[in-house]
């Protein structure tokens, strides 16, 4: 027995092994979702439930369990709101000086006509696999007059390799012909970067965007190392003081009861401060889904 399929409007004609292997394919991916978003449930309800029914019952769905204990605590603490207006300043300037750069030197690299493209190409892949170090990029950021500034977070990491060669592996994609017919209508280079590859390389940009956000947002070892000031520390710093200063210390003198209630407060804070750490990433990403998915098949096709 077959059965019609439409796909992109052609209809498809499946036998009964086809529709078998389709439904199996369903039920996986159906398996992989539930397995993935069940640590992202069970993180959000923990987050709002009572912290001793979570450690003494587990997960409930009834309202009357829940609690707002965790982020009432989290929330009241003035350093939260100072760590994640730095924390989007540093993201998002990071973010746009990393794609510039990127952008600006994978363009040439992916241009045939390039002198000494190949050393150049060379030279930036070396520097993936080996690095200065910790302490020599500490004493380097040091001399500059870097520590304890926002530069310090902002300008060592923004030259990322591996997002010029992605950018450049998606420059080389573009067809030449559009670059051929602007020489022919008197463009220079300038005019053909800027008005018609520029243009073309959005869904890239987004992938470099997005992929900077992330690591910029998450990254706490920078900040640690380099700020001293309390008011200049991102949001991942403020969060791991208000979780290291809400856990029970061993030397600590008290009942066992309220170093246990202390110990649940503890928990149920850091589900708290996941979500609101996660938060702007989860409503960063439906806007760039559609880019992202585009400029990461782009640029998987040629080395």
């Amino acid at each position: 027995m077959t059965r019609l399929y439409r796909e992109e409007n052609k209809m498809i004609t499946l036998t009964k092994f086809d529709r078998s292997v389709l439904l199996l394919n369903r039920i996986l991916i159906g398996l992989l979702v539930l397995i993935t978003l069940s640590p992202l449930l069970y993180v959000l309800i923990a987050s709002f439930m009572d912290p001793f029914i979570l450690r003494s019952q587990g997960l409930s769905l009834n309202p009357a369990n829940w609690s707002l204990d965790g982020y009432n605590r989290v929330l009241k603490d003035p350093a939260i709101i100072r760590g994640f207006v730095n924390s989007i300043f540093y993201s998002f300037t990071y973010s746009a000086l990393t794609v510039g750069v990127s952008i600006l030197t994978a363009y040439p690299l992916s241009r045939k006509k390039l002198v000494g493209k190949r050393p150049l190409t060379i030279f930036f892949i070396i520097t993936m696999f080996i690095g200065g170090g910790l302490v020599p990029t500490y004493l380097l950021v040091k001399n500059l007059g870097m520590l304890n500034t926002v530069w310090a977070i902002i300008l060592p990491g923004s030259i990322n390799v591996w997002n010029i060669i992605l950018a450049r592996t998606y420059f080389q994609q573009l067809p030449a012909e559009l670059e051929e017919a602007a020489i022919i209508d008197g463009a220079n280079e300038l005019q053909i970067f800027f008005k018609i590859m520029l243009p073309l390389a959005k869904p890239i940009i987004f992938v470099l965007f997005l992929y900077a956000f992330v690591g910029q947002w998450n990254s706490y070892f920078d900040a640690m190392i380099y700020l001293n000031d309390a008011d200049l520390q991102p949001l991942q710093i403020v969060l791991r003081k208000i979780l290291i200063q809400n856990q029970p210390q061993q030397d600590m003198i008290g009942s066992a009861t309220q170093m246990a209630e202390m110990a649940q407060l503890a928990e149920l804070i850091k589900y708290s401060t996941i979500v609101i750490s996660s938060l702007p990433l989860l409503i960063m990403y439906p806007f760039f889904q559609k880019y992202f998915d585009k400029g990461m098949m782009a640029g998987s096709l040629k080395g």
